[in-house]
């Protein structure tokens, strides 16, 4: 099977070949976390090894991606408990997409039954990288962790009816009607790999012989061909209810797509014509299911809890209704970005420094709970970086010129850490009220542009090596709150 994309083995320290496909160790993507082997026993090698993260209330850790921008992209993610944390039960956690809450992450019910637990997602890709992140929230009782990571890129045609600039899909259900196994389905027809899962019969329905012979390529979402070899049908031209997924919804918009193909073997000339409703209201009406399949979707369809989907024969029609298979998907509204150069400032300011934050991946400010580290933001609909208090955080390094683009700063805290070289132009920080850069160890003079900042109204730079004499325009600035000593090696001293 083959597909453009990306296979990360979490926890792993070597390439591994699963079913044909390249798997990668995560490394090279992440930072932070400690790789771990898991204890049960495994089938599907990747599930052997986890990535675990601290189990810290709203600190979020990231693997960014390497894609093409402006790419739609399958996002999986996988989840093996495996006993890492030495706990009977897997914990509950959060995962996000860039700046998207994505899900809460609830292994329990299929850990207890031996079974991993996967997530799928489809986003568009608004830059270079993508991010996913995991992180910890209020019921999150040991470390979070995360197996398998996979990104797929998915044709243009897949599930187009969505404004992927604006909405994100997270999948609810998948299945192929019909069939009567127990194993997830993966078909070698599917360039996308993705999971079908069997739906076999029921008290009111019956499974039936598909056709083989239809062709996808009419299709805009492109199912596997396999997925209409089996249907799930009335024994007569009687409605078929069903509940369908299998699972409760909650209050939100639902992307559907339903797919049909008759069976050209079964009177070829005899009707199969019907209504699809959903909880009462009319989904399609007379809809003709030929030999050459059709696909019928809505883009967002409200639903709340139980789903029944009932298919009323029209009248005249000799033959009842037939599926094969559907799709449904939770229509996520994007969290939005932190502005690109307020990123790449942050992003510089990392790397300029040693021991930064952990969480200090993907979006710096979104979703809101899961801000950086020391990182305070806007509301938006602009999304800009307004503060940073990196106090006591044992950082050490330079201040990159870069520092200057976050040009809707109103404070630095900086303080009682161990940063060295100079201090940067701040100039352009028109906003700046407060700059805390004491107990470091910067050195050469003030700059004097810092005078020329007429929002600054708190100014601490003691216990530094900093030399020369302090600018007059700081000395003698209205309002400002200036400490200089003791620690420095200045010329003079502003006035008491």
């Amino acid at each position: 099977m083959f597909f453009v994309g990306t296979l990360i083995d979490c926890g792993a320290v070597v390439d591994s070949i699963i079913n044909g496909n390249k798997w990668i160790p995560d490394a090279e993507y992440i930072w932070g976390g400690t790789p771990k082997i898991v204890t049960r026993s495994v089938i599907v090698p990747f599930l052997s090894t986890v990535r675990s993260f601290p189990n810290n209330l709203h600190q979020k850790f990231c693997y960014v991606v390497p894609v093409f921008r402006g790419g739609k992209y399958m996002v999986r993610t996988t989840y093996f408990y495996g006993g890492v944390n030495g706990r009977d039960s897997p914990p509950v956690f959060d995962q996000m997409v860039d700046g998207t809450f994505w899900s809460v992450v609830n292994t329990t019910d299929d850990y207890a039954l031996g079974l991993a637990s996967y997530y799928e997602g489809v986003f568009l890709a608004q830059g270079k990288t993508m991010s996913v992140c995991i992180g910890s929230n209020t019921y999150t009782e040991s470390d979070p962790f995360i197996s398998a990571l996979e990104f797929v890129l998915l044709n243009d045609s897949l599930y187009n009816s969505t404004d992927f600039g604006k909405y994100g899909l997270s999948l609810v259900a998948r299945h192929s009607f019909g069939d009567n196994g127990t194993d997830i389905l993966r078909y070698h027809d599917d360039p996308f790999d993705r999971f079908w899962e069997p739906l076999g019969d029921r008290a009111t329905t019956h499974t039936v012989a598909g056709n083989k012979n239809v062709s996808v390529s009419g299709f805009w979402n492109l199912p596997p061909q396999k997925v209409f070899e089996t249907a799930l049908a009335t024994r007569q031209a009687e409605r078929m209810e069903l509940i369908w997924p299998p699972v409760l919804l909650t209050s939100s918009r639902y992307y559907i797509a339903l797919y049909f193909a008759d069976n050209p073997d079964l009177s070829p000339e005899a009707s199969r014509v019907f209504d699809v409703i959903i909880n009462g209201v009319a989904y399609y009406k007379n809809l003709n299911v030929t030999s050459q399949g059709v696909a019928v979707f809505t883009k967002s369809w409200p639903l709340d809890g139980k789903t029944n989907i009932t298919f009323i024969p029209a009248a005249g029609s000799i033959r009842g209704p037939l599926i094969n298979g559907g799709e449904i998907f939770k229509v996520l509204g994007l969290g939005g970005r932190t502005l690109t150069r307020d990123v790449i400032a942050l992003e510089k300011l990392r790397n300029s420094t040693q021991n930064p934050p952990p969480d200090w991946n993907g979006d710096p400010c979104l979703p809101r709970q899961y801000s950086w580290t020391g990182v305070a933001c806007s509301d938006g609909p602009r999304i800009r970086v307004v503060s940073l208090n990196l106090t006591n955080m044992s950082l050490s390094g330079s201040l990159p010129r870069d520092i200057s683009r976050l040009t809707a700063l109103t404070g630095i805290w900086l303080g009682n850490n161990s940063l060295s070289g100079l201090i940067p132009d701040f100039s352009s920080l028109r906003r700046l009220e407060t700059l805390h850069l004491e107990d470091n160890h910067f050195s050469g003079e003030i700059p004097s542009s810092l005078g020329n900042i007429q929002s600054l109204h708190e100014l601490f730079l003691q216990n530094n090596n900093l030399t020369g004499q302090i600018p007059s325009n700081l000395t003698t600035k209205p309002g400002l709150n200036l400490k200089t000593s003791p620690g420095n090696h200045l010329s003079s001293l502003p006035p008491s």
